[in-house]
């Protein structure tokens, strides 16, 4: 018997026009779009359905967008093991346990994570330098010419130039494109380095660098891509709102505190 749809349907039409088309334009999750549209009181309530309502709808097909098009319900791999050598692997620098404990609550502006993202070559190419607030978590991105110090310092006194004064801490992981992360950064700001092969200390980072992946799927090679394709990735994600952010966009939420 064929599936009817709910009488509601026909009463949120416009709501489900403007889901599909912020998914496929923006990327947005249901939940995003079902947030920023009560944010901005876009719909009244009869005319709109709850994030909920919205994935019965695509599980049961009413939508031209089906499950395997949500990123959110793809499996994720389950963690790896990490060796007890490995642990024990040096800091770069100072130890995360020496960063102030409003860093790790998000209390204040001004904190950032730092990684890369690598493509097919595992780093012996271009990369992506992400740098993430992680109280707005706005996303600063750059294309740099590989895996090693010389390029990820050049890429921070570029960023440094713009973003300097407001830099109060960068948190990252033993890299070796961090190796001189705190000379760079010595005049600017302090400089943490997470325990080796623990990422859950960069958070922010391990979930953003994901969402940039969607983009960038592994196995890309980064060379083929340009500084503005990477502009374009972080426009779309600095622009995509947040259930932690009260569905504001990242953007507007560090507009407000660098204004």
């Amino acid at each position: 018997m064929a599936c009817h749809r709910p009488y509601k349907f026909t009463q949120v039409v416009d709501f489900l026009a403007f889901f599909v088309e912020c998914f496929k334009t923006d990327g947005w999750a249901p939940d995003a779009v079902v947030g920023r549209a009560k944010a901005l009181r876009l719909f009244r309530p009869a005319e709109m359905v709850c994030t909920q309502t919205l994935y019965k709808y695509i599980d049961k097909r009413f939508l031209e967008i089906c499950n395997l098009d949500l990123a959110e319900k793809l499996s994720r791999r389950p963690p790896k093991h990490v060796s007890t050598a490995h642990k024990y692997r040096r800091l770069l620098g100072q130890s995360i346990e020496k960063r102030p404990a409003e860093v790790d609550s998000r209390e204040t502006f001004g904190h950032f994570e730092i990684d890369t993202i690598v493509g097919k070559r595992d780093g012996q190419e271009s990369v992506i330098l992400t740098l993430i607030e992680r109280q707005t978590r706005f996303q600063i991105i750059r294309l740099i010419d590989g895996r090693n110090a010389d390029p990820a310092a050049y890429a921070m006194k570029s960023i440094i130039a713009v973003y300097g004064p407001i830099i109060e801490s960068i948190t990252a992981d033993n890299g070796p494109e961090f190796a001189t992360l705190p000379q760079v950064m010595v005049s600017v700001a302090p400089v943490y380095f997470t325990h080796p092969y623990t990422s859950s200390e960069r958070g922010s980072n391990e979930v953003h660098n994901r969402m940039i992946r969607r983009d960038f799927p592994k196995g890309t090679s980064l060379d083929t891509i340009s500084p503005a394709d990477v502009a374009k990735a972080a426009d779309k994600l600095n622009n995509l709102p947040r259930r932690q952010l009260g569905f504001q966009t990242p953007a507007e939420r560090f507009a407000g505190a660098f204004g």
